[in-house]
Parts: structure tokens; C-alpha cells; sequence
């Protein structure tokens, strides 16, 4: 299963990367909601780690929605679905693979979301860092977790382009809060307690988005459309 998984993400990264458009869709869309916010705030005044924090997720948010509209959209668009379908694997080697592709290209985004948000949100990266990175890691598994199973739920019809983005993000709000308190912490040097406690809740989330995956992914992506 692992192997399989394996070879679908590097065929889907191949394919979206090799294209390039929809990719840059989605990094330009994440760097248009940072700089567009960033004109909220004073000349010369700082946003506060909070605010500056909840941006950079929800770039980091509608990124990941694009991704895996774009993830599952490449079989849809040439009817390849039903051969993934009939591959001599669990069928969960295909909701893990798209979850894979999806989490390296959220952290690519990221790598860029990043430092546009230190720079147009007058930020800081203070001495808890590391706890911040670990909250990004822990967040981006299971957004790309319920990512992956939802983008499955997402394609097919018409009319349910636009399900992935209303059913997920009131479902990745736990995981979001976990990341934005963690890297506001990150960038305004807050307490390692409060970081600890919001690490183990978006780890706990993290194994309950996974074991979702696993159970219920047959069912959504071999359903009938």
C-alpha cells in the first residue's frame, strides 16, 4: 500500500508540476490574501502575531482547497478514475497518495506564504519557533488528511465543484486554531505551556482526520457519482 501510495503522489506531482499553471494559481492567490490584508494595518505599524498568524493560514487554507480540487481533477478530466479504481492495491493507496502530493505541495506554498508574511506583516520569528514549525507539520497532515478524503467527496458533478471548500473548512477549524495560536507564539515569543497544550490537540485531530481516511475513503471515491 505504501509503494502504491508512493507512485500515485510522484505521478501527481509530476503531472501538476510539469503544468505549472495550477500551482501558481494557488501560490498567487495565497500571496494576494497576504498582501491584501497587509494594507489593513498603518504605515509603519506592526500587526499583532495573532492577526498576522490567522493570515497565513487562511492563505495556506483556500491553498490547500485548490490543491486538491486540482489532485483529484486530473482523472476526472480524462476519465481515468475507474483505472485507478481497478489497480491491484487498497483503494486507500490512492487517498493516501493524493494526500502525500497535496502535503508537499501545501509546504511549497508555505515555504513561500511564510516569509511574505514576515515581510508584509511586520513579524518577527521569535524563540519559539520550533515550536511553530512542529504545529505547521502536525496542522498540513491533517488538512491534507481530510483534504484528500473530501477532495474524492468533491469531484464528479457540476454542481459540486464548490462542496470541498463549504465541507472542509468548518471540519479543519480545530487543527487551524492549533496552528494559529501555536504560530502566534512563534511570532510574538508566548508561553511554551500554552504551545504544548494546542500541539496535542492538533495531533489528536491529526489521528482522527487519518483514521477517517482509512475507513471511509472506499466508499467516497468508489461511490457512485
Amino acid at each position: 500500500m505504501l509503494r502504491a501510495s508512493w507512485v500515485i503522489a510522484c505521478k501527481d506531482l509530476r503531472l501538476v508540476l510539469s503544468r505549472g499553471a495550477g500551482l501558481v494559481q494557488a501560490l498567487l492567490l495565497g500571496l494576494l490574501l497576504i498582501f491584501v490584508f497587509s494594507l489593513s494595518r498603518e504605515t509603519g505599524s506592526i500587526m499583532s502575531a495573532q492577526g498576522a498568524a490567522t493570515i497565513f493560514w487562511l492563505a495556506s487554507a483556500f491553498c490547500q482547497v485548490l490543491c486538491f480540487n486540482m489532485l483529484y481533477g486530473l482523472e476526472e478530466t480524462n476519465g481515468a478514475r475507474a483505472g485507478l479504481l481497478l489497480l491491484p492495491v487498497p483503494v486507500q493507496s490512492v487517498w493516501l497518495g493524493k494526500a502525500l502530493a497535496g502535503l508537499v505541495m501545501l509546504l511549497i506554498a508555505q515555504l513561500i506564504f511564510l516569509p511574505a508574511s514576515v515581510v508584509f506583516l511586520g513579524q518577527t520569528p521569535g524563540e519559539t519557533w520550533s515550536y511553530a514549525l512542529l504545529a505547521l507539520i502536525l496542522v498540513d497532515v491533517g488538512m491534507t488528511a481530510l483534504g484528500s478524503l473530501l477532495g474524492a467527496l468533491s469531484q464528479g458533478q457540476a454542481a459540486r465543484e464548490s462542496l470541498l471548500s463549504i465541507v472542509l473548512f468548518p471540519l479543519t477549524i480545530p487543527v487551524l486554531l492549533a496552528g494559529i495560536q501555536v504560530c502566534a507564539s512563534g511570532f510574538g515569543n508566548g508561553p511554551v505551556e500554552d504551545s504544548s497544550s494546542w500541539l496535542g490537540i492538533a495531533a489528536a485531530f491529526d489521528g482522527v482526520f487519518l483514521a477517517a481516511g482509512l475507513l471511509l475513503f472506499p466508499y467516497v471515491f468508489s461511490g457512485d457519482e
